[in-house]
């Protein structure tokens, strides 16, 4: 996420969404480990799918990154989670959250932050301001995605 002009900091964040709307979001204070991650999943994601009433009726989706696919989180998630979607390494495009955080993004480098503070908040106001079309829209987008990947031989897409 955006930094604080004048290097007053910047903000890492966990969030999730469904077609239905945005989940929790938290602030990452710290290096984040498989056990962070671990922790963030715990405190969030079972919040988040109640909070949208998905019921276990839900995909979970995560990129790649060491952290995510440890064996403590894969083995949280194969208790915790009945669905997931298994991402081929970096593979931005069938990743629909991607498309959020570059549009929070862009939202939050057009407002004057002057503190990390400031940032948090607006971050939050922004994040709450998403709208369920928003993240419907980007959910409903996969079979198209899933397409283009193909029909460009993995190469990267328009998306």
């Amino acid at each position: 996420m955006p930094t604080v002009k004048h290097g007053g900091g910047g903000a890492m964040v966990w969030g999730c969404m469904a077609g239905n709307g945005v989940g929790r979001m938290e602030f990452i204070e710290s290096t984040t480990d498989k056990y962070a991650y671990l922790s963030i999943l715990k405190r969030n994601l079972k919040q988040s799918v109640e909070e949208l009433g998905l019921g276990s009726d839900y995909y979970f989706q995560h990129d790649n990154d060491p952290k995510y696919t440890a064996d403590v989180v894969k083995l949280w998630l194969l208790y915790n989670v009945p669905k997931q979607l298994r991402m081929p390494p970096q593979s931005p495009d069938l990743n629909p959250i991607e498309h959020l955080w570059y549009s929070l993004e862009r939202k939050i480098r057009q407002r004057t932050i002057t503190s990390k503070a400031m940032l948090k908040d607006v971050l939050h106001e922004e994040w709450t301001k998403i709208s369920p079309t928003k993240t419907s829209k980007l959910v409903y987008s996969m079979p198209k995605r899933l397409a283009e990947v193909l029909k460009r031989r993995g190469y990267p897409t328009f998306y």
